[in-house]
């Protein structure tokens, strides 16, 4: 078969490209569920228009619900008026959401709990005036009313308590739907048993227990959760136990032998004493070697010297160092660890002990020593990246040094320790590489 190809336009045609949709997908933030704004955009139209028609709809749906069920008494009849509200809901349930920000808070700026509590108690007023000209066994607005109010519920438990917008006012409108059902049930009860209505005195022993039910369920599941979470954290901290055993007496023994044989001067004890820093602070500490605490920065600091220099360092931590989050300690920390791996080699101790008026950081060598005021003036580790440093984040820097080593001591003011956290963060770079 032959195909024909398609002519081109006709000379002063004008020929109107194709338009691709949107494609039918509902935003992240929304005023409800996002409906109107998808069928907007997926149609071109105005999402205040689409909002508008689904409202108008459902409006019109409900009144003639009503219509059919009171005056007509025809349920069939009824259900056309629920196809607004039905399809809405078909839409929120089968619609996908964005996918650009997957991470992302999904929050809604309706409080819908509210709104549902608002419409079971409205509906609740009609009972009054339905009780006696009907002869139902239950009059119209008992179902409605607390199918209203459990929605309000279930929906403060399984939206609203994960939308940081409404989970502080979430309980309170729990709360408050509880105990609407607690009074709508005590309500019923004498006007039913007055009236001979059993199944209406049934449905009220319901509502009451169900608005008690609804003050303690939530209580039992946060506790229950959280019983839950503390046997999971129990269980991994007793595998973790058991791993740190394990290791301890296997992969940790071999790194301290490799260390013995090789010499504490070679490369290959250098690797293995960070290996093994590195795996102990992990299996004992719970050292995360990403936190930004100084604790954690100085073991960070000499896990990378071992690896560069010949030298073995000594970190040791008392108080509450893992609080403390400073970058101008630490930098000039670094830079007085630069100097004893460079220039002293052997074994370092650093000694960093915070109290509630001051943190202390110490780094001795066991070097020759050197006289510091015979640093040439060109020579800026001491002066500027220790002292200096020091000086400018409201501490003191001083170095001692004598025949049988040299001891850098460092104090910040705890009121001073987080003031220096970001002015001194492009210090901790510029200082690492300083020499006396």
């Amino acid at each position: 078969m032959t195909q024909v190809a398609a002519e081109p336009p006709a000379e002063g045609v004008r020929v109107r490209p194709s338009r691709v949709r949107p494609a039918l997908i509902r935003p992240r933030e929304v005023v409800l569920a996002g409906v109107s704004a998808a069928l907007g955009r997926h149609l071109g139209m105005p999402v205040a228009l689409a909002r508008v028609g689904f409202a108008a709809l459902s409006l019109l749906g409900g009144l003639w619900a009503l219509y059919a069920l009171w005056i007509q008494g025809a349920p069939v009849a009824a259900i056309a008026g629920l196809a607004p509200p039905l399809l809405y809901l078909w839409l929120w349930a089968f619609v996908p959401r964005e996918r650009d920000a997957p991470d992302a808070v999904r929050s809604r700026r309706v409080p819908v709990a509210a709104v549902l509590l608002g419409l079971g108690i409205a509906v609740a007023l009609v009972v009054p005036f339905t009780w006696s000209p009907t002869h139902r066994l239950l009059p119209v607005g008992i179902v409605e009313s607390t199918l209203l109010t459990v929605l309000a519920i279930v929906w403060t438990l399984a939206v609203d308590a994960r939308d940081p917008q409404r989970a502080a006012s979430a309980p309170l409108v729990r709360a408050l739907a509880a105990g609407f059902l607690i009074l709508f049930g005590l309500f019923l009860l004498p006007t039913a048993f007055v009236d001979s209505r059993t199944l209406v005195a049934i449905v009220g022993v319901a509502l009451v227990l169900l608005g008690v039910a609804a003050f303690v369920v939530p209580v039992l599941l946060a506790r229950w959760s959280a019983r839950a979470a503390e046997r999971a954290a129990l269980a991994r901290e007793e595998q973790r136990s058991e791993i740190a055993a394990h290791l301890h007496d296997s992969v940790l023994q071999t790194l301290a032998i490799i260390q013995n044989r090789a010499g504490a001067g070679s490369e290959i004890a250098r690797i293995a004493r960070a290996q093994e820093r590195e795996l102990r602070d992990w299996l004992f500490a719970g050292t995360d070697p990403f936190a930004g605490d100084l604790a954690t920065e100085l073991k960070t600091i000499a896990r990378e010297l071992e690896l560069v220099h010949a030298v073995r360092i000594e970190v040791v931590t008392v108080g509450e160092v893992g609080a403390v989050e400073s970058h101008a300690l630490a930098a000039a920390a670094r830079e007085a660890l630069v100097n004893a791996a460079r220039h002293a080699g052997g074994d370092v101790t650093v000694y960093a002990e915070a109290t509630p008026d001051a943190v202390e950081v110490f780094v001795r060598d066991r070097g020759s020593g050197f006289d510091p005021d015979a640093v040439p003036d060109g020579r800026l580790g001491i002066r500027e990246s220790i002292v200096g440093r020091m000086t400018r984040a409201g501490g003191t820097g001083v170095v001692v040094s004598g025949a049988d080593g040299t001891e850098v001591q460092l104090r910040l003011p705890r009121g001073r320790a987080a003031a220096s956290g970001v002015a001194g963060a492009a210090g901790v770079a510029a200082g690492s590489g300083g020499a006396p």
